[in-house]
């Protein structure tokens, strides 16, 4: 898996915090430097710590998966992303409040980065060496970090108008990048 890549994972993984973060600006009356931060720092910390998690567990079954590897990336990439652009096209609102208590932080840090959580079981499949390895989860942290910081913001300035067309975004990257990877591994293609 190539740095291009890894950072289309991590856009596509950070759709779902940058969304949450669009709501948690909009219900805030006004944000300075302090609120992006603090949201971004959540966000970001827990979308870098569950791949790591995830890659451990993926790691520990690898005689296991391997075989099917391929399968497995392209399927969880696909659920992942279907799951987003169900979400992205649902007329359900979801209702926040401006309060960055860790109680409510913590649950929707938690939240948000589920779908990373299954990404790492396939970093154990697909990345070879701890610099990859390392670089993936701070690219994803980061990436994180930097847009729900931003959706805060734009949330507070702009309301929900782009939070459905982020989660599209990334529910369509990371189905792709799922059908890519199955793609090259079966032959088909070699990108």
């Amino acid at each position: 898996m190539g740095i291009i890549e890894l950072i289309l994972i991590a856009v596509g993984l950070s759709m779902d915090a940058f969304a949450v973060s669009v709501c948690k600006g909009l219900a805030m009356n006004k944000t300075g430097i302090k609120e992006p931060c603090i949201v971004g720092a959540w966000f970001g910390g827990f979308q870098a710590l569950m791949p790591a998690i995830g890659y451990f567990l993926g790691a520990a079954f690898e005689k296991y998966i391997t075989p099917v590897d391929h399968w497995v990336a392209f399927i969880l990439l696909g659920l992942i992303g279907a799951g987003m652009i169900k979400e992205a096209l649902s007329k359900d609102d979801e209702e926040t409040d401006d309060s960055l208590g860790i109680k409510g932080m913590f649950i929707m840090a938690v939240a948000t980065s589920i779908d990373a959580l299954a990404v790492g079981i396939t970093f154990a499949f697909l990345i070879e060496g701890a610099g990859r390895l390392i670089f993936a989860f701070a690219a994803i942290g980061v990436t994180t970090f930097i847009l729900s910081a931003a959706g805060v913001k734009a949330g507070n300035i702009f309301g929900v108008k782009y939070k459905s067309k982020a989660e599209l975004a990334g529910g369509v990257i990371l189905i792709l990048l799922g059908l890519k990877i199955l793609l090259e591994h079966l032959g088909i293609i070699s990108i």
